[in-house]
């Protein structure tokens, strides 16, 4: 066994791949927020519709996009591997409980990952897999996901229309209506199963503590991760323990957390 595999395989090589796989999945999340937002446009769904498909079908982003569901399952496996040597190390809880925020979730971090990966599954089943189900499944039983039109005036850039379409066999299309001056869009609905989705209170209730769980994990995930690859300068850490607090365990998980509750009250 050369040196490198003796390493990765350790305990410091399980931890140095969960903190780059970590830090990846935190940068997806900016990247996954930024475009949750689209759904926020008075636009009847055109810019969250038009992201969508641009995410699921452009060549990079699709590279991207495998090294990240590869990501989610390398750091599963082994956030589950540590949890189990760490449980055998110390067989006998603390007699004292931790009272801090990080302190608590830093010794959660394997209920809290679960918890998440319950959540991924349920997600991406219910957005991801419902959005690609028509590709896989040429010949599959049951109300395919919608497509909606949308007409913008060319010279004011404003919307003019937007209808879902019957059902039938469309493709992703965007073009100039000369003879009305106006572009045309269309696209796979997939604002509509946002707003199925989060109709149902329990859905929504779930997601929230999912946001909730996300938060805790962040808290301590990655500043944990920075400092497995060396980032523990005291001239550096602040700045790291503040990007972790603020951005990753408040901002982030409230963005999200948003989104349904506003859904909820106001699309259903």
């Amino acid at each position: 066994m050369s040196g490198s595999t003796q390493t990765l395989s350790s305990s410091i090589g399980k931890k140095l791949i969960m903190s780059l796989t970590g830090l990846f999945l935190c940068l997806f999340l900016i990247v996954h927020l930024s475009g949750n937002f689209q759904l926020f446009k008075d636009d009847e769904g055109l810019a969250f519709n038009d992201y969508s498909h641009f995410m699921t079908h452009f060549p990079p982003i699709k590279v991207v996009s495998y090294l990240l569901y590869l990501s989610i399952i390398i750091h599963s496996v082994y956030a589950l591997i540590l949890t189990i040597n760490n449980r055998k190390a110390r067989p006998v809880n603390y007699v004292v409980q931790p009272k801090s925020p990080s302190i608590w979730s830093s010794r959660n971090m394997g209920i809290l990952g679960s918890f998440l990966l319950l959540f991924i599954v349920i997600h991406m089943g219910n957005f991801w897999f419902s959005y690609h189900k028509d590709e896989w499944f040429k010949n599959h039983e049951g109300p395919k996901m919608p497509f909606k039109e949308y007409r913008t005036d060319l010279k004011t850039g404003k919307l003019i229309s937007a209808k879902q379409l019957p059902q039938g066999e469309y493709e992703y299309a965007k073009y100039v209506d000369v003879s009305k001056q106006q572009e045309v869009t269309v696209a796979k609905d997939l604002q509509a199963q946002v707003i199925f989705s989060f109709s149902s209170p329990l859905y929504v209730v779930f997601y929230v503590i999912a946001m909730a769980a996300l938060s805790f994990h962040l808290l301590h995930g990655f500043q944990s991760s920075w400092q497995t690859l060396g980032m523990n300068h005291r001239k550096y850490k602040p700045i790291v323990n503040q990007i972790g607090i603020w951005l990753f365990a408040v901002i982030i998980p409230i963005g999200f957390a948003i989104m349904p509750i506003v859904y909820y009250f106001t699309k259903r």
